[in-house]
């Protein structure tokens, strides 16, 4: 259900079922009417978002950060599940952080904290970090020549939370995608976790149309062992 926030703002709203007899959540999501990337939900979000939906039992009390933000509904989602949640975006798109702030107003969970991350860069704000136990990023794989920035990000960030894991949806939009080779050569390693395991398999979720027709996968990348 849509409706307008505001002259530039509409509310997306996305209710998360429940398969274990728990009540469903429902979340709104302010979306921007604007042409950048983090002005409104993709639907590698959506997807993520019901991942972490499903896992809610294993974040309670966990800490998050989610990546690459924007309008942020897998970090809310995990907030609302009890994480304590770090939502970020470039710090060189202040309208980005601001719009994972207005996410947070919305849906009452005032104790997130919002920062400027710029991948591939070893920032004050990167260093000051508390650590972490889950890193999300949802479509974060969107832009080819920005792979290895996210997975130096990535990498400096597991290297201080050695048991953390990166939970991350994508979108195939090329058969040549693939970032293989670029977690070989920064020491990581992924595994595939089928939508269907999640009940992800779907081309509606969470009551919205997304994520429709597009083919999104999903991976969880951590890092390898030290021989």
């Amino acid at each position: 259900m849509n409706g307008p926030v505001s002259a530039r703002f509409v509310h997306k709203t996305f209710t998360f079922e429940s398969h274990d007899g728990t009540l469903p959540l429902t979340v709104s999501i302010p979306e921007v009417l604007d042409l950048q990337y983090g002005m409104y939900v993709w639907p590698c979000a959506v997807v993520l978002a019901q991942y972490v939906w499903i896992a809610k039992e294993k974040l309670q009390k966990k800490s998050v950060l989610e990546l690459g933000a924007g309008v942020s509904l897998p970090g809310v989602v995990a907030a609302k599940c009890g994480a304590q949640v770090i939502l970020s975006d470039s710090a060189e798109l202040p309208l980005c952080q601001n719009n994972c702030k207005q996410s947070c107003e919305v849906n009452d969970v005032d104790s997130v904290t919002v920062v400027g991350l710029t991948w591939g860069q070893v920032s004050p704000e990167l260093l000051s970090l508390p650590l972490v136990d889950v890193i999300l990023g949802s479509d974060v794989f969107y832009e080819p020549e920005d792979f290895e920035d996210v997975l130096v990000t990535i990498s400096f960030l597991l290297k201080r939370n050695p048991y953390a894991q990166f939970w991350t949806t994508y979108q195939e939009r090329s058969t040549d995608w693939s970032v293989e080779a670029l977690l070989h050569k920064w020491n990581l390693k992924c595994i595939d976790i089928p939508l269907e395991t999640f009940h992800a398999n779907r081309n509606q979720l969470a009551g919205s149309a997304l994520p429709g027709d597009h083919t999104i996968q999903m991976m969880i990348v951590t890092a390898k062992s030290k021989t």
